[in-house]
């Protein structure tokens, strides 16, 4: 099995990658294909997959994706090496684009099954688990980590992580750039309270100019991040991008350089409607498409009826595609268009 290190490209060319976070209950195969409809080029993620659950549990349903998703990145947890390699060669023949090592979740859920940020303790443990990671596949194998948990001092902490993941052989590192509080503070409180340190993520890239280091965290529009690419080699929207989606329209043009048209907001549509129809036919509902696809046109005149029908009739018995028309129908698309990259 071959393939290309597409973080190895990114070095060599000066090119960035744009990412959409790994997010728990938000970022599914159907949210993945909606954001794709946006964007051709952004790297979209899924959910953190257990390596316990790909291993005795249902694996075509943790692990199908529509090819239309490519380039996409598998997210794993766990802590045992040999399960997560095991995981990596189930979920070879499904062809994702990247495995990624979670570091970086501070839930009690998470923390119960010693995986996540917790792990940030233990970087002998984490670089053990992408040595034998690497040692079954060929695709990138990654780390999403943060700057350090609880009283660790990350300027210590940080870089004797990065050391050990890097010589373990790890393709590339996110950072999420904060703390998190493994006690006392929830999952939704760690993404809000511990302050952002984007200089030491900025340093970790200056003493290490050969490695990918992207950066993750607070980062809520395109300037924002075209800032952060002067100082790392990529960015990662989180909640930005999943609430209000209407910004991925502009990541082709601005960062890949692509030379694309203003959305095409009929055509995207269209291309859901056919995507809910098909999803529907196969046993599923409309709302588990539907549900992501609410903050699309965020502010703009229109969305307040467009999130109403979205939310209350995509949820009915027997509701099918032309909600999403009716939606679609409420929107202003010029005010759409004039908030692209806002």
């Amino acid at each position: 099995m071959t393939t290309s290190n597409f973080y190895a490209e990114a070095l060599k060319t000066g090119r960035p990658i744009f990412a959409v976070a790994p997010m728990i209950d938000w970022t599914d195969r159907h949210c993945r294909y909606f954001h794709r409809q946006i964007s051709r080029n952004a790297l979209l993620y899924t959910e953190m997959v257990v390596a316990d659950a790909i291993i005795h549990g249902p694996r075509e349903r943790l692990l199908s994706f529509d090819t239309a998703e490519h380039p996409v990145a598998l997210q794993l947890g766990g802590s045992d090496p040999a399960k997560l390699a095991e995981a990596v060669r189930i979920a070879a023949p499904y062809g994702y684009d990247e495995i990624n090592l979670n570091v970086g979740c501070p839930s009690d859920r998470v923390q119960s099954g010693t995986f996540g940020a917790c792990l940030m303790l233990t970087p002998e443990i984490v670089a053990a688990c992408v040595r034998a990671m690497k040692a079954v596949t060929d695709v990138p194998v990654t780390v999403k980590c943060r700057i350090g948990v609880d009283e660790q001092d990350p300027e210590t902490a940080l870089p004797d992580l990065l050391d050990r993941v890097l010589d373990a052989g790890a393709d590339a590192i996110w950072i999420h750039a904060r703390k998190a509080w493994l006690k006392g503070l929830s999952p939704k409180e760690n993404r809000e309270i511990p302050p952002l340190d984007y200089q030491i993520v900025y340093h970790m890239k200056e003493v290490r100019p050969d490695v990918f280091i992207g950066v993750n965290g607070g980062i809520q529009t395109l300037d924002e991040a075209a800032d952060h690419l002067n100082h790392v080699d990529g960015i990662m929207l989180g909640r930005a991008a999943y609430q209000n989606a209407a910004i991925l329209s502009d990541v082709d043009h601005r960062f890949y350089g692509a030379i694309t048209d203003p959305a095409d907001w009929g055509d995207i549509r269209d291309r859901m409607m056919a995507y809910a129809e098909r999803h529907i036919a196969n046993g599923g509902r409309l709302q588990q498409v539907a549900r992501h696809m609410v903050g699309l046109f965020t502010g703009l005149p229109g969305a307040r009826r467009y999130r109403q029908i979205l939310s209350t009739d995509a949820v009915k018995a027997g509701a099918g595609p032309e909600v999403i028309a009716a939606a679609f129908a409420a929107v202003d698309f010029e005010g759409a268009r004039e908030a692209v990259g806002a």
